[in-house]
């Protein structure tokens, strides 16, 4: 597999992707996280792509993982209150959002993760509470959950983890 950054002939493939991802997320219990909202939008995933944060994952030339990445200080706004826990350390990080593959290969997700984490040594990502597939992935790739954090799409608390 392969990273590299999305382009934006990659959106629709990268949009039928999170079509793909919602629907294995209601297949799995997890209706509320993006199925509600119809989450992620076009707009946003072509803003990442112009901000070079939108990444594909690819096997064999074809695209079949997505998602975003950034790294620095103080990155992502709603990292900035954490409930009923603590992050780990306060230097600079990495933050994985929107991840998601289209289910034809194993491991992507773990693939991406571990990318990510290499880029920077230091990795907070979030899900919802309904996410039992990510919480386990997270578990198995070493991340501690340390708290609670809200996002501004809705209101449902996200898990917190680190790494």
């Amino acid at each position: 597999m392969n990273i590299r950054h999305a382009t934006a002939s990659d959106l629709p493939r990268m949009m039928e992707i999170y079509a793909r991802a919602r629907e294995f997320m209601a297949r799995n219990g997890n209706e509320r996280q993006w199925c509600a909202t119809n989450w992620p939008p076009a707009w946003l995933v072509e803003r990442d792509i112009e901000n070079g944060q939108s990444y594909v994952c690819e096997h064999d030339g074809r695209i079949v993982g997505v998602f975003f990445f950034d790294h620095g200080k103080a990155i992502e706004p709603t990292y900035d209150a954490i409930e009923n826990g603590a992050w780990i350390g306060d230097d600079d990080y990495g933050v994985v959002h929107r991840i998601a593959s289209d289910g034809s290969v194993r491991g992507v997700g773990a693939f991406c993760i571990n990318w990510a984490f290499e880029q920077c040594g230091h990795l907070r990502i979030d899900t919802h509470p309904d996410n039992a597939v990510m919480q386990n992935l997270l578990a198995k790739l070493g991340f501690t959950r340390c708290g609670i954090i809200h996002v501004q799409e809705d209101d449902d608390p996200r898990f917190a983890y680190e790494k």
